[in-house]
């Protein structure tokens, strides 16, 4: 999975670099409530930014990123943000298995962040690992999405909220990270189930979201400014990959895709077993 420590950029993974730590976030989290349902005079973002300008107008460049700063939090007041629906996934099929929320940032992405890039992972281990270290709020990392071998893909974070799973702040904001099964020295472990179900998914991302299906944005954690992660490995077939990605692309799109992540209901419930990993597998990562 290739997911690092914490977005300073530390290592969790073995010695290959890889493994299942998705990178952390030093950044305040917020997992307060949505706003569904609630009914405020909305504070135009105009207005907000107006208002702290005043504020920050004597902090030279300083306060250009300060400005930055308040915008994205204006997208994610009460009042603004997107309705929520519990247990709602981006991606028509997958199965929503929620990661701990100390592993993710609550977001409103597109709105507060950019989102231009699809960042791939292996777990280096099975998928009951990765979603047993995703719950657990000390590992300090998730990725938004979880594809099996047989081409189940559980979702544990929303597309709307930044998952530490890159090991690079800028990264974690601007991309949604998917990891899959295996090990990055076994090419057994990507199968042609798995290559499908995740070149819809990603297909699906860019379509989304409006950027290319190409080596630029779509990226290997070994790529990630910062890391000293390897996956997905020498294994992974990038050229394979891609033109599956570009053929799902040329099908028409399903109903209900466009610039904002189309919630749906869960697919239903996970294998027997599917969160019984043990811990401590190879290439698990520990601590922040």
């Amino acid at each position: 999975m290739g997911a690092e420590v914490g977005e300073s950029g530390t290592s969790g993974g073995g010695p290959s670099g890889a493994g299942v730590r998705a990178s952390g976030d030093d950044d305040g989290r917020q997992p307060g409530p949505g706003g569904e349902g609630r009914k405020r005079r909305r504070v135009g973002r105009r207005a907000l930014l107006i208002g702290g300008a005043g504020v920050v107008a004597g902090l030279g460049v300083g306060g250009y990123a300060a400005r930055e700063d308040l915008a994205r939090w204006w997208w994610r007041m009460p009042w603004q943000e997107k309705p929520r629906q519990e247990g709602a996934v981006d991606f028509a099929g997958a199965q929503w298995i929620a990661a701990s929320p100390a592993n993710s940032r609550r977001a409103d992405r597109p709105e507060d962040y950019q989102v231009d890039r699809v960042v791939i992972h292996v777990v280096q281990g099975g998928y009951p690992v990765a979603l047993k270290v995703f719950k657990d709020p000390l590992h300090g990392a998730a990725s938004h999405y979880v594809v099996r071998k047989d081409g189940h893909v559980a979702q544990m974070v929303r597309e709307l909220d930044v998952a530490f799973h890159a090991g690079n702040r800028v990264f974690n904001e601007r991309s949604i990270g998917i990891e899959h099964e295996g090990f990055v020295d076994r090419p057994e472990s990507f199968t042609d189930a798995m290559y499908a179900a995740s070149a819809r998914l990603t297909a699906g991302i860019c379509r989304r979201y409006g950027f290319p299906a190409d080596r630029e944005h779509i990226v290997g954690h070994v790529e990630v400014p910062g890391t000293d992660h390897t996956d997905p490995g020498p294994h992974w077939d990038w050229e394979r990959y891609l033109r599956l990605v570009r053929e799902e692309l040329k099908r028409p799109a399903p109903s209900g895709t466009g610039a904002a992540p189309p919630a749906t209901a869960s697919s239903g419930s996970a294998s027997p077993g599917a969160e019984t990993g043990k811990a401590g597998a190879p290439g698990v990562a520990s601590g922040r």
